[in-house]
Order: structure tokens, then sequence, then C-alpha cells
């Protein structure tokens, strides 16, 4: 049922289509972790199972997101649930298609080795790229809806949008780079057309499980950091209406939306900081000293920016006694 469509004191539901996709990762997320746990083979340096085993979690997480934000549109409805629908299965593709590459021991980004392989990566593309096209469509329908709480209602506006962004990483690493320019240019075949680090080779030293380089910049960690201000910031949105019952400060709505704000810009900033840090060649664990100071810059403008929301609790204390005749200057 949609909330459109939800009698007076109904309790909305949830987007089905998503909320399905989201079980359906619990049991797909234990078979990746068996196969962490039995298969000992590597592609890229890495587990052969590390791939599906993060993107059932990014895909559950995705999906139980937008099962609850599609349940707040108030428009559109039958084109929120066919939009949905559509992208669970361009979903469940995609990860079909990741796992029948693992199975077989072959990359599945990037990969051009053959002609087959190269099909694989390209049918991914186009199914990833109408899945974040689709998401704008929800987007903007749910950002155009009726959402009472004005902190929510930011969060959720700017934690779309962010996560929009940080989407959009993926098609970036899908480039080819220099040395792959290089070799298709020469009359060659390269092994791989695009690359998750800059600088250096795809398959070196990496955090573990997460795979991001530790000796050059690597395009995944923007890609991440963006993707999940979906959750982030209504989380952030939550947290603030649940700490309102004990502490007074958080009562005032304007205190609330503007601490949402500053969040979303710490976001932003750095989601910033890390797309420069990466671009530049450099691992996210070794900033050099123009990385270090600007994250000093941002953490206190963060500062400036929370005293800058406290100040609005004094604001409506001031406009609450200015309404209060018993506390109002007499004009008489």
């Amino acid at each position: 049922m949609d909330m459109a469509t939800v009698p007076q004191g109904r309790t909305r539901t949830w987007n089905r289509p998503m909320l399905l996709l989201a079980c359906a990762m619990v049991p797909a997320t234990m078979v990746a972790v068996a196969g962490l746990a039995i298969d000992d083979r590597l592609i890229g340096g890495m587990p052969v199972w590390a791939k599906p085993l993060k993107f059932t979690l990014s895909i559950g997480l995705y999906a139980i997101t937008w099962a609850w934000l599609a349940s707040l549109a108030t428009r559109a409805p039958k084109l929120v649930r066919r939009t949905s629908v559509v992208i669970v299965w361009l979903l469940v593709v995609e990860l079909v298609l990741i796992t029948g590459q693992v199975i077989r021991g072959r990359a599945s980004h990037f990969n051009s080795e053959t002609e087959f392989d190269h099909r694989i990566y390209h049918l991914m593309g186009v199914s990833i790229t109408l899945v974040w096209l689709l998401s704008l469509v929800l987007t903007i329908i749910v950002t155009r809806s009726e959402i009472h709480d004005q902190a929510q209602k930011w969060a959720i506006r700017l934690g779309a949008v962010l996560s929009l962004i940080g989407a959009g990483f993926g098609p970036v690493m899908a480039f080819p780079t220099p040395a792959q320019t290089a070799e298709v240019r020469a009359g060659l075949q390269p092994v791989a057309l695009g690359a998750h680090s800059v600088g250096v080779p795809d398959g070196g030293p990496a955090l573990p499980l997460l795979g991001w380089s530790t000796t050059g910049g690597d395009l995944r960690i923007p890609h991440f950091l963006g993707l999940h201000a979906l959750q982030a910031l209504p989380l952030l949105a939550l947290v603030l209406t649940l700490l309102a019952t004990r502490l007074p400060l958080l009562r005032s709505e304007l205190v609330r939306v503007r601490l949402v704000l500053v969040g979303a810009a710490g976001f932003a900033g750095l989601l910033t900081l890390v797309s420069w840090q990466a671009f530049r060649g450099q691992p996210l664990i070794h900033p050099d000293l123009w990385t270090s100071a600007a994250f000093g810059v941002l953490a206190a403008g963060i500062v400036a920016g929370t005293a800058w929301a406290r100040r609005a609790a004094a604001h409506d204390q001031l406009r609450a006694d200015t309404r209060d005749p018993a506390v109002a200057p007499s004009s008489r």
C-alpha cells in the first residue's frame, strides 16, 4: 500500500520490492561469507568472494534504506512502485554476474581479457547506470514529497543527493588509465579497461577486505563514502530527534535542522577531501601536509557550524518570549 493511498490513522508500509531485496541479501551474504571461509582463490590480490560480500552488504543496505524512503513518497505511487521493481531486478542481475565471474575465477570489473568477459563487464555497466538513473527518479519524487519533520526532510534530501554523487564515481573508475590508453593506441588488447587505483596498478598492497590501496589513490573511497550518505544523514536526524527527549537544546526544530545542515556540509566536505586525495594518487592512510591541513580546516568548520546551530535555541527562546504577553515588555 502506498503512502498516498493510506487512510488516515493507518501506518504506512515500506516499499515491498526493496524490502524483499534486502531480505534476499541475508542468505546471499551468508553464501559469500562461506565462500571466503572455504575458497582460497585470489583475484587481483583479494579473496575471490570479497567482492560478492561487499556487494551483498551494500545492496542490502541500499534496499532497506529505499524500502523506507520510498514509503515516504506522497507523489506518483505507481511510478515509485514500478521504478523500485526495475531497480531490484537490475541489482539482482548485477549480483548474479559478479557471482558468476567469481565461480569462473575471473575478475568481474574492468575485465576485457576475452570477448565474453568484456561483454559481462559491459552488461554490468549498463545495469548499474540504469540503477543510478532510476535512483535519481526516486530521489526527485521523495524530495518533493511532504515530510513534516524539517530536520528529517533535509537529511533525506541532502543524503540522497550526496549518495548520487558518490555513485557517480563508478563510471569514473571505468575510464581507461593512461597505461591502458597507450596499449590501445599501440594496437594491443589490454587485460583490463579502467581501475580502482590512481597512480599505482590495481592488485597491490591494500586494506584488508575493503581492498583500498595503501600505496596510491583509490576512487572506491569517495564512492563508498558518498553512497552511504543516504543512511548517515537520515540516521543523524533520527538520533537528534531521539536525543531531544533528554536534551532541551535539541527540542528546537531550528537547532536540529541546522545540525543536519552542518552534518551534510561536513559530509560533503569530507567527500570532496577524500576525492581530492584519491585523484592525486595519495593513499587514505598516508595523507600529506596539504590533506591534513584541509582536514583540520574542515573539522574547524564543523565545530563553528555546531556553535551556529546552538545559537538557534536562543533565537527560538527570544521569539517565544516576545510572543508571550507575560514576558514581553508592554508597549502601552
